[in-house]
């Protein structure tokens, strides 16, 4: 084992462009493995490297071939008056075009993808492990398997949204159903956001399953010195597994009090929102900025992940790291990352929402005070720092060097 445990990436994505929910996530937790001492050659999927002071990079070695296929997915979904392919929200059918996409794959993509990886590993010689960030499992069938028998080296699967990706909800119609035609047995470990989540992963044939949830950085996701200029804001990545919350906490809330401002960042809100304004979408760099611009952030968690037991988000730990009164939909686990009631508020109907808004608009000091609790928690217990020593712990490698945070 080397002094500085050097670790291959292969992501889903680097480039933020893209709009995958994960991908900001994926630069933070890197960031936070960077802080530990880690060497962290990264590889994506889909778009170009990025390069960052925190890792290094290798190319995508199909990148025009990605790109090909991303925009005839596009013109499939524009042909039929959308801007995604749908999937259903319970139980998607695993198609004749989805089986046909994956054989083409296996046969063209997953190979290339192998020497790839066998090039990056003979170069470097002492990588400690091989992560794999939400790059659907199927398209790298057999490849973990060929790196673990040539170059002894462990291959870890990190999944960041059980259990959204699972075969019974399909994932995001942005993406593939990772588990259709794959193999989990293959990977040494599979790291999951979810601890209900662990069981099923465990049944589609993971050997070991552990739990890694999400966090954030203090130094990205922290209050900003702006003038307030929402009572109410949600940002997201549309409404699908959450239309039924956004009513609850948003459409409803803003038709009985106009005097409200409720805002929307992002886009594809099919459902019920009220009289809430949609101001588009926020570039990531000023994220922070625009959760402190506001009074109140929602957390509005998918069905998906509130109903299965402390399956983490992104969201949550973003907003608190960035003092946020947050007033939450239900979310079974929740108390695992945050006192109810003390660092956050939950809330199951309009009603209690109206409550919630209408206590905290009229005491703006202890708004804050919630919003500080809980970002003294996330500086406890929630930073990257602490989730990239987790998984240097769980794949064996040593932390050479302490981090604070």
């Amino acid at each position: 084992m080397p002094a500085t445990p050097k670790i291959l990436a292969v992501a889903s994505a680097t480039d933020l462009d893209f709009r995958y929910g994960c991908t900001p996530a994926w630069w933070q937790i890197w960031k936070g493995l960077h802080e530990v001492g880690v060497d962290l050659i990264v590889t994506p999927y889909r778009g170009r490297a990025v390069a960052s002071p925190w890792w290094r990079t290798e190319p995508n070695p199909l990148y025009r071939e990605a790109e090909l296929f991303a925009g005839a997915r596009g013109l499939a979904a524009r042909l039929k008056g959308d801007t995604l392919l749908r999937r259903a929200e319970s139980h998607p059918e695993d198609g004749v075009g989805d089986k046909l996409t994956r054989e083409a794959i296996w046969r063209y993509v997953t190979p290339r993808w192998q020497r790839h990886l066998e090039r990056i590993l003979e170069h470097e010689r002492d990588v400690a492990a091989v992560i794999v960030f939400t790059v659907p499992m199927a398209h790298l069938r057999g490849i973990p398997t060929g790196l673990r028998e040539r170059f002894g080296v462990p291959v870890v699967f990190y999944d960041g949204d059980v259990p959204m990706s699972l075969p019974e909800f399909g994932g995001m119609d942005t993406g593939f159903n990772y588990y259709h035609g794959a193999d989990p047995s293959e990977y040494d470990i599979v790291l999951s956001n979810s601890e209900g989540g662990l069981e099923r992963l465990r049944e589609l044939g993971a050997r070991r399953a552990e739990t890694v949830f999400w966090a954030a950085d203090p130094e990205l996701f922290q209050p900003a010195p702006v003038e307030k200029e929402y009572d109410v804001f949600f940002y997201g990545y549309g409404d699908k597994f959450r239309r039924e919350w956004m009513e609850a906490l948003v459409g409803e809330p803003s038709r009985r009090e106009p005097e409200i401002d409720f805002a929307l960042g992002g886009r594809d809100f099919r459902g019920d929102t009220g009289n809430a304004r949609v101001i588009g979408d926020v570039p990531f760099n000023v994220f922070s900025q625009a959760i402190s611009r506001s009074r109140i952030n929602l957390n509005i968690t998918r069905r998906s992940h509130a109903t299965v037991y402390a399956s983490s988000t992104c969201r949550p730990f973003e907003l608190a790291a960035s003092g946020a009164a947050i007033v939450s939909n239900p979310h079974e686990g929740i108390e695992r990352w945050f006192e109810p009631g003390s660092e956050l508020r939950v809330v199951s109907t309009a009603d209690e929402a109206v409550t919630a808004y209408r206590e905290l608009l009229d005491d703006p000091a202890a708004a804050e005070a919630m919003g500080r609790r809980a970002r003294e928690r996330v500086l406890d217990e929630h930073t990257y720092a602490h989730r990239a020593r987790q998984i240097l712990d769980l794949v064996g490698a040593a932390t050479p060097v302490p981090a604070h945070g």
